[in-house]
């Protein structure tokens, strides 16, 4: 078994309850309340400004200049691109410019971002890449699921998950995958699996909390 198909197997219970969660649900039939949208939209800007910062230690971590380049790519399309269209998006869905950039993280939202951040800036690239795989590839996995059950009659959900199943989406998450198995296979013999599984499952962890987050649209407390 590759290193990324054992970790996703050890994920697995974790990634079916994050299918069966009410705000993945109701994104997949349409159903999701629209302030629970407009709450997981701003606080996935927060997210994507700092997913930024760790494409970008994944580049620098990179010890080829092929992968290097493709994280370079992928940090671009990120930044330049994705992030705009969050932009329309948010817009689309009544949330104005200036609320979208007054956003500050909530609890969860900081709590996975540090996570993410401390990987990046602490270990080597297999571990980046174990660590974003379960959003990179899990979104993926997540409008896969959906869309096979028939897309929503809202255009927020639907684009949603046409954007998440689009060929040049599921490349890059295919391509993360394939990374992880061949910088694991370059670790000594049984050491890849136990090491980066702790990584991956938080990450896992951190993406089930992100949508209950939006459900519950949470704030701090203080």
């Amino acid at each position: 078994m590759s290193v990324f198909a054992a970790l996703a197997d050890a994920a697995a219970p974790i990634r079916e309850r994050i299918l069966a969660h009410p705000f993945v649900r109701g994104l997949g039939d349409g159903t999701l309340p629209g302030d629970q949208y407009q709450y997981y939209l701003k606080q996935d800007y927060v997210f994507l400004i700092e997913y930024c910062r760790v494409l970008a230690l994944a580049a620098a971590r990179a010890d080829d200049l092929q992968v290097a380049g493709r994280f370079s790519d992928l940090l671009n399309q990120t930044l330049n691109v994705e992030m705009d269209l969050h932009r329309e998006t948010c817009w689309a869905c009544g949330i104005s410019p200036e609320a979208l950039e007054d956003t500050r993280p909530a609890p969860t939202t900081l709590a996975y971002t540090n996570h993410l951040r401390l990987v990046a800036e602490t270990s080597d690239l297999a571990a980046i890449v174990a660590a974003i795989l379960p959003c990179a590839h899990g979104y993926w996995e997540i409008a896969t699921a959906l869309r096979a059950r028939g897309l929503p009659r809202v255009p927020a959900y639907e684009n949603w998950i046409k954007a998440y199943t689009a060929d040049e989406y599921a490349a890059a998450a295919h391509w993360l995958a394939r990374l992880l198995d061949r910088l694991g296979e370059e670790r000594p013999s049984g050491e890849a699996e136990p090491a980066l599984r702790d990584v991956f499952l938080t990450s896992t962890r951190y993406e089930y909390l992100f949508f209950d987050m939006a459900q519950r649209m949470e704030e701090w407390p203080i």
